[in-house]
C-alpha cells in the first residue's frame, strides 16, 4: 500500500490533493497538523470515499525545529514514504506585517523557514532509502518582491530557493522533488481576497494539477499553467517600470 505523509493536511489544497489520491487507490495516509479535531474531519471524508485507506494524524508544533523532526521520524518510522506533500501557509495581511514585526516574523516563520525545515527532515528521510517524491506548495508571490505582499513573497522565495538546492542535492538519486506554485486560488486562506473580485483558480483543479506534477516528478509547476507566462512578463519588467506600477 502507498505511503503519503502530507504537511498541514487541513489545508484546501492538500484535502483536495489527498482525495484524489484515496479515490485512485487504497493508500495509508499520515496527516500531520496542528489541530487533531480538523485532522480526524479530514480522515474521515477521506475514509469514506476510499474505505480501503488507513489513516494515522500527527500534531506538532510547526515552528519548532526539534518538533518538526520528530514529527517526520514518526511518519517514517513505520513504513517508507512514497510521496510527501508540504501544503502549509498562511496569507497575512500586508499592512500588518509593515506595522508589527511580530506579524512579520510569523509570516517569515509559517510561510517559508518551516516549509524549508519540514522538507530537510523529509528529504532525509527519503535519501536513507534512496527512494521518495516530494512535492512543496510554493507561490507565484515568491517570483518578485511587490508592495502589496512582499512578507508573503519573501517567504516564498526562501521556499522556492531551498526546494532548488535541495533538487540539486538530490540529482540522479531516487528521489525527486516538485516545487508548485499556485497562482490565487479559491481557499479559505484567500476568502478576505475574494470579495475584491478577480479570478481565482478552483482548489480541486489546482489539486489535479499538483497530482499529475508529482507522478511525472516535474521540477516545478505553475498552477494554473498561465502563471508561467503571467509571472514570466512580471520578473522582465524593468526596475524603473515597475516601481511605478500599482501591484
Amino acid at each position: 500500500m502507498k505511503h503519503i505523509v502530507i504537511v498541514g493536511a487541513t489545508s484546501a489544497m492538500a484535502h483536495e490533493c489527498a482525495r484524489i489520491w484515496a479515490e485512485e487507490e487504497a493508500t495509508h495516509f499520515t496527516l500531520i497538523g496542528r489541530s487533531a479535531e480538523r485532522l480526524q474531519r479530514v480522515a474521515d471524508d477521506l475514509k469514506a470515499r476510499s474505505p480501503g485507506s488507513e489513516f494515522a494524524t500527527l500534531t506538532t508544533d510547526f515552528l519548532k525545529p526539534e518538533a518538526i523532526q520528530t514529527a517526520v521520524d514518526a511518519a517514517a518510522g513505520t513504513r517508507r514514504i512514497d510521496i510527501a506533500l508540504i501544503a502549509h501557509g498562511w496569507l497575512p495581511d500586508q499592512r500588518v506585517c509593515q506595522s508589527d514585526l511580530n506579524a512579520c516574523s510569523d509570516s517569515l516563520a509559517v510561510n517559508g523557514l518551516s516549509p524549508a525545515l519540514f522538507a530537510e527532515a523529509l528529504v532525509g528521510k527519503m535519501e536513507e532509502v534512496n527512494y521518495g517524491s516530494l512535492a512543496i506548495i510554493g507561490s507565484v508571490a515568491g517570483d518578485r518582491g511587490r508592495k502589496s505582499n512582499y512578507s508573503y513573497g519573501a517567504a516564498k522565495g526562501l521556499v522556492e530557493r531551498y526546494a532548488q538546492g535541495l533538487q540539486h542535492r538530490v540529482s540522479g538519486t531516487g528521489v525527486s522533488i516538485t516545487l508548485i506554485k499556485p497562482g490565487p486560488t479559491k481557499t479559505p486562506m484567500t476568502r478576505h481576497l475574494q470579495v475584491r473580485g478577480g479570478s481565482f483558480a478552483r482548489a480541486d483543479s489546482v489539486a489535479r494539477i499538483i497530482v499529475h506534477a508529482v507522478k511525472v516528478k516535474k521540477n516545478i509547476t505553475y498552477a494554473p499553467p498561465k502563471w508561467w507566462l503571467i509571472m514570466f512578463v512580471i520578473r522582465h519588467i524593468p526596475h524603473f517600470v515597475f516601481k511605478r506600477m500599482q501591484i
